[in-house]
């Protein structure tokens, strides 16, 4: 065993005793412990565990190596998900909160008052939350792969007893508070790196502030190499996908069951909007680092590794190529490795850059311990997500009313098993990067959740019968178009499979809105429920004056 191993290895095992600690101490023992914690999460913390929950395997992964790949194009999925953020905050989350049900599935049938509905909209939460975990499972398989120096698919299928165990012990509520570790773990480990590759070589300990002059200094490189400009725009992609693309996103954000369940966690509307704001303020510090990320690592492949004698390159890139993210080749027969002869997968840039750019066994081990907390935390959030879906919405709420307590434990955690094992298998042969297959649950969200909630929220006159079909018709529009343009090169305005959900919502939106005016309105009680949602929680008196909380 070599030191960077037991380095790693002693990181990892160590944070992975504190998750466990923490979800042994804070076990659910009640359903409502389960699935929203009790609803005392304060919102600072519930503002870190969304962070976590949010910035998942693709985030801390993917997302700068999509940038370093795609440049200027890889900043819609930045915007996207952080306007998303916005969108939630202020036009859903308190109002869902106000509701006070456990699920998304569970608003929605109660809104509308429908078991059909219900039904659907869980349905549509394991869809969307299986894609999204296949993604968190490949992820750790990159982590675990290149930890041990083994096939990433063997990764994986250790990532999946991780989780399974993780997943089901504590619930929402030991979920909760390990993700709290979990955020300070992650963000310490995505931003050491990325200051000490702007002092290597900048000399500036903000890259925030420095990253741009290496921007301009890779401009001319790729001018030297003929390549299209980083910095460029619509060279990876029409302006049409662009636009797709962040819609998908941001609509997608608000329409994330596992994301929106957050939010239930606390105890009051104005706590939810807090939850937001600080999630808010978490996020931003992985995404404000993401582009100098991408940015200092493209320049150390540009400028140190492309071009050397393939005899002479560093040790690193044998450990990468055993785990397949990596191709080298000599197409010319040369015997220099030449830029357009790197095949590096964006899925590995932020795990391989310690070892890029020299950081040092600790910074590695750091790093590959943060890729754990973030593949863990989302794919726990996921997996809970799934259990309430079935185990709550299903099994309690249409199959078996009156089904104990103890009994619907049981049902809920030994769905988390099987949805884990069922995620890990499809994750082995994942049918795309870790960024694209999570586009596509977003795509998904906001064909399917993101109308539904949007309009039931602020549309009394939206009923059953518009909220039914406005689901099937986002969910069938979106899966047709995922498919046909991954697999049948058939796109409108060079808008390809990530930029799906533009369809999926407008096909939403527009079937809710004819169906329910084609159709009898809902009850004048449920109107008023409606209208009622969008005001503070309650009204107090104080010292003679009216408060509201």
């Amino acid at each position: 065993m070599d030191a960077q191993f037991l380095v790693s290895l002693t990181i990892i095992l160590v944070t992975f005793a504190l998750y466990i600690g923490i979800a042994i101490y804070n076990t659910a023992k009640q359903t409502s412990d389960f699935y929203v914690a009790g609803r005392g999460i304060p919102p600072i913390f519930n503002g870190m565990a969304i962070g976590a929950d949010w910035m998942s395997a693709a985030s801390f992964i993917g997302l700068a190596g999509t940038i370093m790949l795609l440049g200027y194009d890889g900043l819609a999925y930045i915007m996207g998900w952080t306007g998303g953020y916005l969108l939630l905050t202020f036009l859903l989350a308190p109002q869902l909160r106000k509701y006070g049900r456990y699920t998304v599935p569970e608003f929605i049938g109660d809104r509308y008052n429908s078991h059909t509905a219900r039904v659907i909209a869980a349905i549509c939460t394991i869809i969307i939350s299986f894609t999204y975990s296949i993604g968190q499972l490949s992820g750790s398989g990159v982590v675990i792969g290149r930890l041990f120096e083994i096939d990433a698919k063997i990764g994986t299928l250790i990532g999946v007893v991780l989780i399974a165990f993780y997943s089901a012990f504590g619930g929402m509520k030991g979920i909760t508070w390990t993700q709290v570790a979990q955020y300070i773990i992650l963000i310490i480990a995505y931003i050491i790196p990325v200051i000490f590759m702007s002092l290597q070589i900048t000399g500036n300990p903000a890259p925030w502030l420095s990253y741009g002059k290496i921007v301009e200094e890779m401009g001319a490189l790729d001018r030297e190499l003929g390549i299209s400009e980083y910095f460029a725009p619509f060279t990876n992609g029409t302006k049409w996908q662009f636009l797709a693309l962040m819609f998908t996103l941001i609509a997608g954000t608000a329409g994330l069951p596992h994301v929106i369940v957050r939010f239930y966690t606390v105890s009051t509307m104005k706590a939810a909007r807090w939850s937001g704001a600080w999630a808010l303020l978490f996020i931003g510090l992985l995404y404000l680092s993401a582009p100098a990320y991408a940015a200092f690592s493209r320049f150390i492949l540009m400028t140190q590794v492309a071009g050397q004698k393939l005899s002479e390159l560093p040790a690193w890139t044998a450990s990468w190529v055993n785990t397949g993210k990596l191709q080298i080749a000599d197409a010319n027969g040369d015997g220099i490795l030449q830029w357009s002869e790197l095949i590096i997968s964006n899925d590995i840039v932020v795990m391989a850059t310690p070892e890029i750019a020299n950081l040092g066994l600790f910074v590695i081990g750091l790093v590959a311990a943060g890729a754990m907390a973030a593949a863990l935390s989302t794919a726990g959030g996921l997996m809970i997500a799934i259990s309430s879906s079935f185990a709550h919405d299903i099994y309690y709420r249409v199959l078996k009313p009156n089904a104990s307590e103890k009994n619907r434990l049981s049902v809920a955690r030994w769905s988390i098993v099987v949805a884990t094992v069922l995620a890990g298998l499809v994750a082995l042969n994942p049918p795309g990067a870790i960024t694209q297959i999570v586009a596509w649950a977003f795509a998904l969200a906001s064909g399917t959740f993101f109308p539904a909630l949007l309009i039931g929220v602020w549309w009394k006159r939206s009923n059953t019968y518009g909220v039914i079909s406005g689901m099937l018709a986002g969910l069938g529009v979106t899966l047709a178009y995922i498919f046909l343009a991954k697999y049948g090169g058939i796109t409108i305005l060079g808008i390809i499979d990530t930029g799906a959900g533009v369809f999926g919502a407008t096909a939403a939106i527009l079937t809710n809105v004819i169906v329910s005016l084609s159709t009898k309105p809902p009850s004048i009680k449920a109107q008023e429920e409606v209208l009622n949602l969008r005001y503070p929680e309650q009204m107090t008196y104080k010292d003679g004056e009216v408060w509201m909380d």
